[in-house]
């Protein structure tokens, strides 16, 4: 019934071509495009691809993969319009035995979900992604569209643009909670309504997929990269979280009793990813350049504490919610933009979930700005920090049995080849830095 729903809908938005789209291991978006007359048959078996020229899924002679549309996922692609509509579909991964395919990310995100909903708990968050438009024209590609600050009023020609990747969103049945002009010069934030981690991963991507095509068509570049400018504030991926009850749908964050307003499962979740953040860091902050925003004096954190007003800690309470119990919520504030939301999610959860079933307790929270004390303080508080490189990060990464159990044995070792080959190529580069800094003194 769901399918020729769904077929009713092509006929009556007058669909012609059929985008399935897929990721990849890191996050990016592939697709297969079919005509519409083609799509219940992609619905009942699956559209064949070649899953070995994927990056990160399987050897050549695993090469035989399948989509599958998710269904829910429709929606007319608002920017395609012309000599017929195409329609959107978010799709997951399959093998030849018709079993899910165990390096599709979003496969390892509904995993996480039923182990979840095995211990009674639906998982939501709201992540906020920051991002930068350039002008395309500019030869060092790092021109900002304006000279703007936080909260400012936009350019007109910013707010513009603004406009139309809102309304795009809207198409793709994305409701917006908030946007408005960040910290640095040409920075925007786009803020999610609160929802399933699932629904909000496939969002998470739409979202990127649209400001970088609404930019292309205004001959802009837009950028979801952590640190784009020296000196300029990084673009972040601060992602609220919650549990509630599978049965209840009640929020159990909250506490009113307590002088944070957080029940027990909050403070086994926050000292769960606590526990394990050197590690997850690899995935919620993948990248080479990552570690440029994650340093001290740009509101990134660095140090793994907790607290409810402090902003320089890596997990924050918000006190908001305590007139609201049903948005009680913590904010993981080190992933950024260039991450998997499927992995991230995943991991985000896993370590939570872990910190539930050992009945962890994190340390006293740290309200003051850890930036401002030096060494000596930071070691009697026993303050640790986040890794300072990739590279110490998937050493972390590779230690974890955890996570290794989040994305299993195929993903987990493509991973960490694909991110220690990124590593490699990086450090074998000579950069203008250096060039400038030792050329003419040696």
């Amino acid at each position: 019934m769901e399918t020729q729903k769904i077929l009713g809908q092509a006929r009556k938005d007058e669909v012609k071509l059929v985008s399935l789209q897929l990721t990849d291991l890191l996050g990016v978006i592939k697709e297969v495009i079919i005509p519409v007359e083609q799509l219940e048959e992609a619905v009942t078996n699956g559209v064949w691809f070649d899953g070995s020229s994927i990056e990160g899924f399987a050897r050549i002679q695993e090469s035989d993969l399948f989509l599958k549309p998710d269904l829910t996922t429709y929606s007319v692609v608002p920017w395609l319009m012309e000599n017929g509509k195409t329609a959107r579909l978010t799709c997951d991964i399959y093998g030849v035995g018709g079993k899910p395919f165990p390096g599709d990310p979003r496969f390892v995100l509904k995993k996480m979900i039923d182990e979840a909903s095995r211990m009674g708990f639906r998982y939501f968050v709201g992540p906020e992604l920051e991002f930068y438009l350039f002008r395309r024209d500019d030869v060092a590609k790092n021109s900002p569209i304006d000279s703007s600050g936080y909260f400012d009023l936009s350019s007109h020609e910013g707010y513009g643009i603004m406009q139309e990747i809102i309304a795009a969103l809207k198409s793709f049945g994305i409701d917006i909670e908030a946007s408005h002009h960040e910290v640095g010069q040409g920075q925007y934030e786009i803020d999610f309504h609160y929802g399933h981690c699932l629904e909000i991963a496939d969002k998470v991507l739409t979202l990127k997929y649209t400001v970088k095509k609404i930019a292309q068509m205004h001959n802009l570049r837009a950028t979801f990269m952590p640190k784009p400018i020296m000196g300029f504030a990084g673009s972040g991926m601060h992602t609220h979280q919650s549990l509630s009850d599978i049965k209840t749908a009640e929020n159990l964050f909250y506490d009113k009793n307590d002088r944070y307003q957080l029940s027990n499962i909050a403070y086994n979740f926050i000292a769960g990813q606590m526990a394990h953040i050197k590690a997850m860091s690899a995935i919620l902050s993948p990248t080479v350049n990552s570690y440029k925003r994650l340093v001290s004096g740009f509101e990134a954190p660095v140090y793994i504490t907790w607290a409810s007003m402090n902003r320089s800690a890596l997990i924050r309470a918000p006190k908001w919610f305590s007139q609201k119990p049903e948005s009680a919520r913590i904010e993981l504030r080190c992933p950024d933009p260039t991450c998997n939301p499927y992995l991230a999610f995943a991991v985000m959860l896993k370590t939570g979930l872990d910190g539930i079933k050992n009945n962890l307790l994190p340390p006293e929270p740290v309200e003051v700005n850890v930036y401002q004390f030096d060494d000596e303080f930071l070691m009697n508080k026993k303050i640790d920090v986040l890794p300072t490189s990739l590279w110490e990060a998937l050493n972390e990464l590779k230690n974890s049995k955890l996570i290794q159990e989040v994305l299993g044995d195929h993903l987990f070792e493509k991973y960490v080849n694909i991110k220690t080959n990124e590593w490699d190529e990086f450090k074998t580069q000579v950069t203008s830095w250096e060039i400038d800094k030792y050329l003419d003194i040696y």
